[in-house]
């Protein structure tokens, strides 16, 4: 298994067949069950290590590379914006403005993993609240009930209300 600084990347293998018959177990059996080596000896699997080893299956059944991350890991800044999906320079200027805190005992900053969780929590629940005024503002300009031929107005209307809401305040 390939890993850095600690971080331990799973790919699903070539041959599905076994990986499918522990994902049809997995559904199979609700709760945790025990570890057997092969030596015979069993050892109880607990609730925790059960519901990660559910969602590793499911997410290798799919066709997804898999990492396992401690909450407390400090990545570098690549490994930061890699695990974002955004560009070195676009993490470095959101650690400049606050957006992300960080840590620089050097020369290099290391960003807590826990806290790149804490910003991609915090950017989904500001895209769900824009999307919801979206939706309130199209809503209550009647974008809904009218059909493709008069949108055009009913938009230039809502930009209209929108800007002298923004004027007001």
């Amino acid at each position: 298994m390939p890993t850095t600084a600690g971080i331990g990347v799973v790919f699903p293998p070539q041959d599905l067949s076994a990986l499918l018959d522990l994902g049809r177990f997995l559904e199979l059996h609700t709760g945790p069950a025990l570890l057997l080596g092969p030596d015979g000896e069993q050892v109880p699997l607990p609730e925790e290590v059960y519901r990660v080893l559910v969602k590793v299956v499911e997410g290798l059944r799919e066709g997804k590379v898999i990492t396992v991350v401690p909450r407390t890991q400090r990545l570098t800044t690549q490994e930061a914006a890699d695990f974002l999906g955004i560009s070195r320079p676009t993490l470095v200027k959101l650690l400049e403005q606050g957006e992300i805190p960080y840590e620089q005992p050097g020369r290099h900053r290391r960003i807590m993993f826990s806290d790149l969780l804490a910003y991609q929590q915090r950017r989904r629940e500001e895209r769900r609240a824009a999307l919801d005024r979206m939706t309130e503002d199209s809503s209550e300009a009647g974008l809904y009930a009218t059909s493709p031929e008069d949108y055009t107005g009913a938009l230039r209307n809502a930009r209209k209300r929108a800007g002298r809401k923004a004027d007001a305040s």
